[in-house]
């Protein structure tokens, strides 16, 4: 009976032992102060896309081909961007020069012209009041018809009207043109020139450029597709930054804060060791949790980790399964302590 006793109370702490490990599968790890977790390699991904509609010309990049930031990999058609450009510089060229004119005023030739053009009327206008004045005389003394008087007098007004018609042209030409005439001539030049930067940009769009160091993972249209903003050229996987995403379980959240030192091991390079640390812990766990729960369902809750890592060698690939160590012994204390040099970022 008393052997029977023994072996019940054998059996339950066995149970009870392997139901505490089945919660805290860790616990092994946390005897030695190091934390294993467990995920796969992930990385940014870009779909680059022109910022205008033309035809694709050239696209001298193909899938798997490793760029680098700045790198030239598309072209459009050029020929009717170009044009664009040449018609709104010319229209600014000319709107300069309107300005230019009008800044300027009249030319000298042309004031002394309109001089000249006063003198001549107000010749012009004493000669006609003089022969107004001839035959109002002979017309009071009956001895030409009053009508041919009339006449000379009509005639004499008309020159003066010209005469004063030429000195306000003069005047004119010597003030310049008006200040509102200037500011509407400057402000459609300031309008053409607006266009002008615009088609300047449509047409520098027409090249794509690499925005990172990346690797060409799709090619998604070719030469002669017609592109446009809505329709990707290329599909680009960032080669910086790398991180392993991974999950902690809430009753490990409190031993990892971010900074902190990791080593990243993977099956394709077993003897490899990649240096990382410990870049984003989520805030949130991954499910809802219930409004009631459980001891049980409350350390079953999972939080996304990513471990950053280098990857100088070019050595890990997105999706890789990687294996994550981090040493949660206390030896770094303060946040970004345990941050590695890898020398490419």
């Amino acid at each position: 009976m008393r052997k029977r006793v023994i072996t019940v109370v054998v059996l339950a702490a066995i149970v009870a032992g392997v139901v505490w490990w089945w919660q805290h599968p860790e616990a092994g790890d946390d005897t030695a102060g190091r934390l294993t977790l467990h995920g796969n390699v992930d990385i940014r991904q870009v779909e680059l896309a022109f910022n205008g509609s033309e035809r694709i010309a050239r696209m001298p990049f193909q899938e798997g081909d490793r760029v680098h930031e700045g790198d030239l990999l598309a072209s459009l058609d050029k020929n009717r961007l170009q044009h664009a450009v040449d018609q709104a510089a010319a229209r600014v060229e000319a709107q300069r020069e309107v300005v230019a004119k009008f800044n300027a005023g009249s030319r000298p030739e042309e004031v002394r012209q309109l001089q000249a053009e006063v003198e001549a009327a107000t010749y012009t206008a004493d000669n006609a009041e003089r022969t107004s004045r001839r035959l109002a005389d002979l017309a009071a003394r009956n001895m030409i018809p009053q009508e041919q008087a009339d006449n000379a007098r009509a005639t004499a007004d008309a020159a003066k009207a010209k005469q004063r018609a030429a000195a306000e042209a003069l005047r004119l030409a010597r003030a310049g043109f008006r200040k509102e005439d200037i500011a509407a001539a400057e402000a459609t030049l300031r309008a053409d020139e607006a266009q002008l930067a615009l088609a300047q940009r449509q047409l520098a769009d027409a090249d794509l450029y690499a925005p990172a160091e990346a690797v060409i993972q799709e090619r998604l249209l070719e030469p002669g597709d017609m592109a446009s903003p809505q329709r990707a050229v290329y599909s680009l996987a960032l080669t910086s930054p790398l991180w392993v995403r991974t999950y902690v379980g809430e009753t490990d959240l409190g031993r990892i804060h971010p900074g902190m030192r990791a080593e990243v091991h993977t099956d394709s390079y077993p003897d490899k060791r990649y240096d990382g640390w410990v870049g984003f812990i989520s805030p949130t766990a991954e499910f809802t949790p219930k409004s009631v729960e459980t001891r049980e369902v409350r350390t079953a809750l999972v939080y996304q980790v990513r471990v950053f890592v280098c990857n100088s060698e070019n050595q890990l690939r997105l999706g890789m399964p990687a294996v994550v160590t981090i040493d949660t012994s206390g030896a770094e204390k303060e946040s970004g302590s345990g941050r590695p040099d890898c020398g490419e970022r």
